[in-house]
């Protein structure tokens, strides 16, 4: 894959604390919403709150910025990614993916997890588990000279083994005083192959895996992004610097 975009290199200190905050305010939104996402709210209702926070934390919705019509994206079930937030309500068994983007002192920081509205089915809960386990794997290798093909290939390995498949249709990317930067970062891929990590390098590595097969349906909305099958599927994503002897998570969760 030939990546003609200049990847960007962040040395400086003041980049690593500008993204460490960011990316601490975006966990922290994640954490605010958690006792939030229960069985009889919408969607929308989630969305307000977490708009309200990032406000009032003086950072800017990132998703706004790109005409997505929400502060953030909200993802139940079949919807792989960008769910609109609307009047839709939750319901006991559901799995619920937030992505939150923003912006801070002119700093992105992006990242999602899943929660669950009271208990899932046991196939529900594995295609969480396995989700966050192949994002913890491949963050675990990050260090320079590591391909972004082992990045995606430990995923893409930890997935299909436990009888998952890897949505193709959406990457990771580099991350820092743009949203959405150089390089693409592939949840499949070939061991040694692809761009060669560097010190000082951001980007997100944000797995989406199905419980079914892997092609992707877009709904007329112009942004969700559903399962073909109807299956449901799951998403994890941190922002990451690349230091030189592994890489620092700049927006961290509890443990799943």
């Amino acid at each position: 894959m030939k990546h003609n975009k200049k990847i960007s290199i962040y040395t400086d200190p003041e980049a690593w604390e500008g993204m460490r905050k960011a990316g601490r305010l975006a966990s922290q939104v994640l954490n605010m919403i958690e006792p939030y996402v229960v069985a009889g709210v919408t969607t929308v209702f989630l969305n307000d709150l977490c708009h309200k926070y990032i406000i009032d934390h003086d950072a800017f919705p990132a998703p706004l910025e790109v005409g997505f019509p929400c502060a953030v994206c909200i993802s139940v079930n079949e919807t792989i990614c960008h769910g609109i937030p609307s009047t839709r309500v939750l319901n006991a068994g559901d799995i619920v993916n937030i992505d939150v983007s923003l912006r801070l002192e002119g700093w992105y920081a992006d990242t999602c997890r899943m929660f669950y509205v009271e208990r899932p089915s046991a196939s529900a809960r594995q295609l969480t588990e396995v989700c966050h386990q192949a994002l913890m794997s491949a963050i675990a290798l990050v260090k320079p000279g590591v391909t972004l093909g082992d990045i995606g290939h430990i995923i893409q390995k930890k997935t299909e083994s436990s009888g998952f498949s890897v949505v193709r249709e959406f990457c990771g990317h580099g991350i820092g005083r743009k949203l959405h930067d150089a390089p693409e970062v592939l949840h499949f891929g070939t061991q040694g192959t692809g761009i060669s990590l560097k010190e000082g390098m951001f980007f997100t590595i944000e797995p989406m895996i199905n419980l079914g097969k892997p092609e992707v349906r877009f709904l007329k909305d112009g942004w969700s992004a559903v399962t073909k099958d109807g299956q449901w599927s799951a998403q994890w994503e941190q922002t990451i610097g690349v230091t030189s002897t592994g890489c620092e998570i700049f927006t961290p969760f509890s443990p799943l």
